[in-house]
Formats: structure tokens, sequence, C-alpha cells
């Protein structure tokens, strides 16, 4: 883990220049804004709309990043989790504790409302859970 008691931060123009082209790896979102039927807001004219703690290879520290851009705010990905239901079956109960439990996927922002919308109909929300993530990890005793 990296050391935090010194960390970075970035906050004007200016300092992202120390980043340009690097990797970064999000340990942390804060979101100091929120968005509400498709309009953004911030908490306070002020503030910026969210901070990130990231990890980049180049520093021996995290780097914390405030999100000052409503655009680059609503851009952030929503990590999602499920326990795929195949756990149901009498095979996989036995070998469960051994066995890993979570589909991870990536989707964009405010999808987690639609899926939990209880108004959706079945079949539009798996179609929606196949085709729309922007990245998913299966685990091989999950797939077909």
């Amino acid at each position: 883990m990296k050391e935090e008691s010194k960390e970075l931060t970035i906050l004007k123009n200016k300092d992202w220049d120390i980043i340009k082209d690097q990797w970064l790896r999000v340990i942390e979102f804060v979101p100091l804004g929120k968005i509400e039927n498709n309009k953004i807001m911030a908490l306070d004219s002020r503030m910026p709309y969210a901070s990130l703690r990231v990890e980049c290879k180049k520093f021996p520290q995290n780097v914390k990043i405030f999100i000052t851009h409503k655009i680059d705010f609503k851009n952030l990905w929503e990590v999602l989790i499920m326990c795929p239901s195949k756990y149901s079956k009498k095979i996989f109960k036995l070998f469960f504790p051994a066995m890993p439990k979570m589909v991870v996927m990536i989707y964009p922002k405010g999808s987690f409302e639609k899926f939990t919308n209880p108004e959706w109909e079945k079949g539009e929300k798996e179609v929606l859970e196949i085709i729309s993530p922007i990245a998913r990890w299966i685990p091989d005793v999950f797939k077909y």
C-alpha cells in the first residue's frame, strides 16, 4: 500500500501536469455533488464535484484529485457487483465456501437506479445487464 501521509493533491489546471500520460488506479471515490434528473449539481458553487484518491506508479504516495468539471463528474463510472442466482443450484451450495461469489461490472453512472427500478420488466433488465456494461469480470465457474 502506498504511503498516505504526504499525499499529493491535484486541484487546479496546472496541477494536472504531474500525472499526464500516467495510468491511475482509483482507490477511493467521494462524491461532493450529485446528479438528479440528469442534472449535475455541486453542493456549493465553490466546491469540487468529487474527489478521487488514486495510485500512480510515478509517486511513492497516493494522489488526491479534485473533480472540478461537471462533465468529468458525470463520466465517472459506477461499479456494480452481483451474486449470481447460479448459487441456488445444489451442486454449487456444496462447494459455495470455496467458490468466488461476485461478478464485477462497470456501468455508466445511474445504471444502479435503472436495474433496481421495480417498474421495469424482467426481460428489459436482463437485456441491459448483458449489453450495457463497459467492462465485466466473470469468474470462470459462472460461464457456460
